[in-house]
């Protein structure tokens, strides 16, 4: 009688001789330890490691203690962009008593909710084409960073609710003005969009693209919070033909933004290119964009704008924890000025230097809620801008795999499979929403502080627990300047800063 095989042993002896084949090269390979003395077992400490910031954020993290957005926030953007209720019941779960706590010193009179979204206007003594401004707008995120789908979003987004979109470094695409959103096109140090054949800044095709209808401002990038002081590198396998068309650059080269800008060198050259592209861009309002570093050299620029008489229309001030994009680990953790401290820095010394009048400032970095809006404007700020609140918008789930080109809902990467999830007409009514819920929630934080206006806020109206028993004011935490101090008699705590600053050199 012949022997037979049941077909149903066919699999497992497949299975078997696949374990055995994996054991052998387990035992064989000598990358991993693991691997070798633990052939086959080792394979499933991979795969947990490889799922473990999912783990982390659905089934470990509480909903207050995720980074870099805890669920707490992300929920409320989620909740505020499609429209639903935003309320918290049974109170927070924050300890209201911890070392750092704040929160606002609300009056006992506070006044009626403004029925009109505020507005900033933008623009100084030298510009004839001043822009109001929301006091929450798009921050900035290219097109490469993004997909294509996600500028349409965010974009669209901004046209419906009459707030700004910044480009971001990456060059102004058909994707940015499609919608007809309103523009803050950032020039960064690759000059992308506006560049010559060598890289350099090319005067004529930034005149003919800045006098676009929808480019409303214009913001020279000198550094971003995620990673201040170092340039970009795109791949060459990732500057596709359409990227490349973008951003001016040969199609397949990889492309280098170098950490430093060649059009100037000195705090005075900067003031008189910030000048010259104002110029340029036919009287549209100019300003830059930084991390904040040294003191000194801040102070410098503001030397240079005293002597020259030049001033930018705005400063954007973008603080160490912000960042949507990839960045080394060592800058992302200990590099740059946190938000806070740079907004105050910045703020007090436009006014100490008695510029703050003609200057506005934007703060940018972890703004996601009307409250985030609020602290930023009592510190310093007279508007706001958000990326990744933005990306929560359109769907992003802070999956961290920004920089793989694998993003799971098609924010950011240039997988036309991945991309294709997000759909433009629904996230843009998202990013509508998301825009007008938090301004009104920050319009009734200013309300319940007893003030009519953004302008009224004042730095005591904010307070930090420093230890179990003391509480103090950020009029008490901090050292704020009067109009022109600087210029007078400079505090002490200024002095040596203000007096060796130069403005014909940076120097920390």
């Amino acid at each position: 009688m012949a022997f037979t095989v049941s077909p149903w042993w066919w699999p497992a002896a497949v299975l078997c001789a696949a374990t055995a084949g994996v054991g052998i090269h387990d035992l064989l390979q000598r990358r991993h330890s693991i691997l070798r003395n633990y052939p086959i077992l080792g394979h499933i400490r991979f795969m947990l490691e490889s799922i473990r910031p999912e783990l982390q954020q659905y089934f470990i993290e509480r909903n207050y203690d995720g980074r870099p957005f805890d669920r707490d926030v992300r929920s409320l953007v989620y909740q505020r962009a499609k429209g639903g209720a935003a309320e918290l019941p049974f109170g927070t779960e924050r300890n209201v008593y911890a070392e750092g706590y704040e929160y606002f010193e609300t009056s006992i009179s506070p006044f009626p909710v403004g029925v009109e979204e505020p507005r900033v206007r933008i623009g100084g003594p030298d510009c004839t084409q001043p822009y109001d401004m929301s006091l929450l707008n798009v921050s900035a995120m290219s097109f490469g960073s993004l997909s294509a789908n996600a500028v349409l979003a965010l974009n669209r987004g901004a046209a419906l609710g009459g707030f700004a979109h910044d480009t971001g470094e990456g060059g102004l695409s058909e994707y940015h003005l499609r919608h007809g959103g309103d523009l803050v096109w950032e020039i960064g140090t690759g000059y992308f969009g506006c560049r010559t054949a060598d890289g350099h800044f090319d005067r004529a095709r930034f005149a003919e693209k800045a006098a676009h209808d929808h480019v409303k401002c214009v913001s020279l990038k000198l550094s971003q919070g995620a990673k201040p002081g170092i340039g970009g590198v795109l791949p060459g396998e990732k500057v596709t033909a359409e990227i490349a068309r973008v951003r001016e650059v040969p199609e397949g080269r990889t492309v280098i933004s170098p950490p430093y800008h060649q059009t100037f060198g000195t705090p005075r050259e900067l003031i008189r290119f910030i000048a010259e592209m104002r110029e340029l861009a036919g009287g549209k309002p100019v300003g830059f964009k930084l991390c904040v570093g040294s003191r000194r050299e801040f102070l410098a620029v503001c030397k240079a704008m005293i002597e020259e008489g030049v001033t930018p229309d705005f400063i954007i001030v973008d603080g160490a924890e912000g960042g949507t994009g990839a960045a080394p680990l060592e800058f992302a953790d200990h590099l740059g000025t946190p938000l806070t401290e740079g907004l105050i820095t910045v703020h007090n010394a436009l006014l100490g230097a008695g510029l703050r009048h003609r200057i506005k400032i934007g703060a940018s970095g972890k703004v996601a809620t009307g409250a985030d809006i609020v602290k930023r404007l009592v510190q310093g700020a007279d508007f706001t801008n958000a990326a990744r609140a933005m990306m929560f918008a359109i769907g992003c789930i802070q999956a961290q795999s920004c920089h793989t080109n694998a993003c799971p809902v098609g924010v950011a990467t240039q997988d036309p499979r991945r991309a294709r999830a997000l759909n433009v007409d629904d996230k843009s009514a998202r990013v509508h929403r998301f825009h007008s819920a938090t301004v009104k929630s920050a319009q009734q934080i200013i309300a319940s502080l007893g003030v009519s206006e953004p302008t009224d806020l004042r730095p005591h109206m904010l307070r930090r627990r420093v230890d179990p028993v003391t509480v103090r004011s950020y009029a008490e935490l901090y050292d704020w300047l009067a109009p022109g101090q600087l210029l007078i008699e400079p505090p002490e705590s200024w002095a040596a800063d203000w007096k060796t600053a130069d403005p014909d050199r940076f120097d920390a």
